[in-house]
């Protein structure tokens, strides 16, 4: 089965593992998925994530993480659609909850936090934010 919106499978994926209080959620894995839960890895979004081969796919397994039994991540959103792509200059780039969330960009220096692409004076397509 093909999907027109990976990213969105994926942003739907973890509400949806949230929404049921689910420890794990495994999902079709991908580099650009697995730069996602790095990143989400890294600000502490999510415990985990492995990458495990089942027979001839990839399965990418994020282990969701939870403070006093509410989900650490309130609000996953794609901003950047297959429809609609949108694209910021390093300037522009948007402040996520005055700077308590984050933005996940897609930069020719690679995928990178909205922080990140501010210190590296590089802009690139808005993926999606998290707060």
């Amino acid at each position: 089965m093909s999907l027109s919106d990976p990213i969105g499978d994926m942003i739907a994926r973890v509400k949806n593992a949230q929404a049921r209080n689910h420890k794990k959620v495994e999902l079709p894995s991908s580099n650009f998925k697995a730069k996602i839960a790095d990143i989400l890895k890294n600000e502490g979004f999510i415990k985990d994530f492995k990458i495990a081969s089942e027979e001839k796919k990839t399965v990418l397994s994020l282990e969701l993480k939870y403070h006093s039994g509410n989900p650490v991540i309130s609000n996953f959103e794609r901003v950047s659609k297959p429809g609609r792509r949108i694209f910021s200059s390093a300037n522009g780039l948007p402040k996520i909850n005055n700077g308590l969330g984050i933005a996940i960009i897609s930069t020719p220096k690679g995928v990178m936090t909205d922080m990140d692409a501010r210190k590296q004076k590089v802009g690139g397509e808005v993926i999606c934010k998290v707060f």
